[in-house]
């Protein structure tokens, strides 16, 4: 197959951010490449660069072994279609798909005929004295491809063409922009971030992030063989675990060992495990190789989704105390304040230095005057000790306006999860109505509110807390007390299958080692 189009070395920036990291891409005749990646990962910038539409601030594009960094686009054999079509309103469908042959003032007897076979190729036939207006999404951009095919580029530039259409509509057009580019028999590239599209009509998907191509391959082999598990979320449903390669073909994850194919991995090299959920089979408990119980239950149609966790996360639960905050008022000065009761780790006064502000964080701490308009927290006086203890803290500003509040300071209660390695620790805490109900975020609040954290017992690495749990409703809160769970997650594995299965019902879980594929950790800038 010839090559048709090189990219070398192509880097991109816009306002010092840089969009394009040194891509090097080839492209050849009559392929279908699709570019795939989330909105920002530079697919749309590789395109227009190649339309002449934009100017790589380093490298090279050959085309049909030419350079054309200086071609500029109405000049080059390729034509683009967009998004919002680009149709003009106040011309016929004819018309539209006619504009660029008459630009090129061809003949009327060769544009009649060219346009009629464009308006047969995209089945369209009939519609040329439509107006494009009054046209269905779907119907306008077949119209944009026609107009965009009958100039007969080498090469059609495809900018997300299928997102504003439904899912009918798009499923519909995928497999007829499949039919064109065969019929056609010129190279179409094509970018969106749906993985749907790249599978279904792709030859070749490149997948995008952050300005650099992660993977290039067929289909099947990103779908079967992703380089990493950013690849592998992008493309198909996934269950990714981490691992450790113990050695080829044996690698350890979930507290088992396990058969593979894989190999030329580093000895116990941290890894990331892929299975597929049609590749994994609901068996009775005994007969699996892991066992768990259905959480959830999705029908999908012709399958059933579960969710099947194998393995409980790890949690702690803590008291919310909600009281009403009762301001001081200094009528002298004309300032109000205000501070909650509060609890503090022992373990945090021993082992850091525990500021005013800290103290005035932890406390909800504020002053503000008649007009509303805040004041600083100029003194910080207290009586805490490094001990089990009730203490009393009190916060003032220059105007000796004070407020006194207690303060609880505890032994830390670690919940240690031996078996995952797991460590887990949060604090009771007092708080008012009014800062839950003002809560943007009531889960992370929650978190900070009860310096709720978690972290690895082998090497104190950091681990997040994935669940926050309460039973109240933040716009309604009134006084009293309230259990919050913070919780790491489990472990939950996707399973498509055709056989029905309630929540609560234990199984188990049964994979061979063709089913499990073992990446290298994906690279984190």
């Amino acid at each position: 197959m010839r090559k048709l189009i090189e990219f070398r070395n192509i880097v991109k920036n816009f306002d010092g951010q840089i969009v394009l990291k040194g891509v090097n891409l080839n492209i050849y005749e009559n392929e279908f490449v699709t570019l795939l990646g989330p909105s920002g990962c530079g697919k749309t910038t590789l395109l227009r660069i190649l339309g002449g539409f934009l100017e790589q601030d380093e490298g090279t594009v050959i085309f049909d072994g030419q350079c054309i960094d200086n071609v500029p686009a109405y000049k080059r054999e390729i034509n683009t279609v967009f998004q919002r079509y680009a149709l003009f309103p106040h011309l016929n469908v004819f018309e539209n798909i006619a504009f660029g042959l008459r630009i090129k003032k061809q003949p009327n007897d060769i544009i009649t005929q060219k346009v009629n076979r464009m308006l047969s190729l995209v089945n369209l036939e009939g519609y040329a004295k439509r107006n494009v207006t009054k046209l269905s999404g779907g119907q306008q951009q077949r119209v944009a491809i026609a107009r965009a095919l009958v100039n007969e580029p080498n090469v059609l530039l495809l900018d997300e063409p299928l997102g504003a259409l439904d899912l009918k509509l798009r499923k519909e057009m995928q497999r007829e922009l499949k039919r064109i580019q065969q019929e056609v028999g010129i190279t179409f590239i094509f970018v969106t971030h749906d993985q749907e599209e790249a599978l279904t009509m792709s030859d070749k998907i490149v997948v995008m992030n952050a300005g650099a191509i992660e993977q290039i391959g067929t289909p099947l082999e990103i779908y079967n063989e992703p380089v990493n598990s950013y690849v592998a979320r992008f493309i198909g449903e996934s269950n990714i675990m981490e691992g450790v390669m113990l050695a080829d073909y044996k690698v350890r994850f979930d507290d088992k060992t396990f058969e593979c194919t894989d190999f030329g991995f580093r000895q116990n090299e941290p890894v990331d495990v892929l299975i597929r959920p049609e590749d994994i089979a609901i068996v009775k408990p005994r007969e699996g190789v892991l066992r768990g119980e259905v959480k959830s239950v999705l029908f999908k149609g012709v399958h059933y989704e579960l969710m099947v966790e194998t393995k409980t996360g790890t949690s702690k639960t803590v008291k919310m105390n909600v009281v009403t905050q009762h301001d001081i008022y200094n009528e002298e000065a004309g300032e109000k304040i205000s501070a909650n009761d509060f609890y503090v780790d022992s373990d945090d006064l021993e082992n850091k230095e525990m500021t005013d502000q800290d103290f005035i964080s932890i406390a909800n701490a504020q002053a503000w005057d008649d007009e509303n308009r805040d004041i600083s927290l100029t003194h910080v006086s207290h009586n805490i000790e490094n001990r089990p203890g009730v203490y009393s803290i009190t916060f003032g500003t220059d105007k000796h306006t004070e407020v006194t509040v207690k303060v609880y300071v505890v032994h830390p209660e670690y919940v240690e999860d031996a078996r995952h390695n797991i460590g887990i620790s949060a604090l009771d805490f007092f708080i008012t109505p009014d800062e839950i109900k003002e809560s943007m975020a009531i889960s992370t609040d929650l978190k900070t509110w009860a310096s709720a954290e978690a972290w690895n017992l082998q090497d104190d690495s950091s681990i997040d807390i994935t669940d926050v749990k309460f039973d109240f409703d933040p716009a309604e809160i009134t006084e009293g007390s309230y259990d919050i769970t913070f919780a790491t997650q489990g472990r939950e594995y996707k399973v498509e299958t055709t056989s029905h299965h309630e929540v609560g019902d234990k199984v188990g879980l049964l994979f061979g080692p063709d089913d499990i594929h073992v990446m290298h950790k994906a690279v984190v800038e």
